[in-house]
């Protein structure tokens, strides 16, 4: 068989089956004790060697990317729904507080998504999710600008920062009230002066 051949098979169904068997147990790992879990008991409760989890995901970082990504239906059922809305400014809102949402789901997560966000390295399987959420933060931005309501100089890099500072407070367990209290904060920052009340 020729190489061409063995690149265009299917992977193995043992292959699949720890693939899925992995993410699956990261997933409650890290729901349970947090982005920075022991991946050995990772591996152990899927029934597979470290090797084996080192072969799919060579980094944290690569088995958090792969993580996020069964959970970004919900992300993107959310971006369905904003774009719906009428209003750039709501809108943009809506897609902040819906990537907080995103950020919050596992303690912890902030820290990766920024400093993979920051760093812009090509090796970080984290950048490009975190680029793409950029790069739609950007089109929002950009929409609420030319809409009058937020500052020329505001890019969706900043409030892409912005979102993951505030799932990281929440995540100290800090009170909805004082969170509430720091989004408009925030907002206040971004917002053109001539559209705050």
């Amino acid at each position: 068989m020729g190489a061409g051949e063995e690149r265009g098979r299917k992977p193995r169904v043992d292959v699949q089956r720890n693939r899925a068997a992995l993410l699956e147990t990261a997933q409650r790992h890290f729901l349970e004790y947090g982005v920075g879990t022991s991946l050995e008991a990772v591996a152990k409760e899927a029934g597979v060697g470290p090797g084996t989890l080192y072969r799919h995901f060579p980094t944290r970082e690569a088995l958090l990317a792969a993580v996020l990504q069964t959970r970004s239906e919900e992300l993107v059922a959310r971006q369905a729904d904003i774009e719906q809305l009428g209003d750039a400014d709501q809108a943009l809102e809506q897609w902040l507080r819906a990537m907080e949402e995103y950020f919050s789901a596992f303690s912890g997560l902030p820290d990766p998504l920024m400093a993979a966000a920051r760093a812009q390295e090509p090796d970080n399987p984290l950048t490009i999710p975190c680029d793409t959420l950029i790069t739609t933060t950007d089109q929002y931005v950009e929409a609420a600008q030319s809409a009058g309501h937020v500052r020329a100089s505001v890019k969706g890099f900043d409030l892409f920062l912005a979102a993951c500072s505030v799932a990281w407070i929440k995540g100290t367990g800090t009170e909805e009230e004082s969170l509430d209290r720091l989004r408009a904060i925030i907002a206040s920052g971004y917002r053109d002066r001539d559209t705050q009340a």
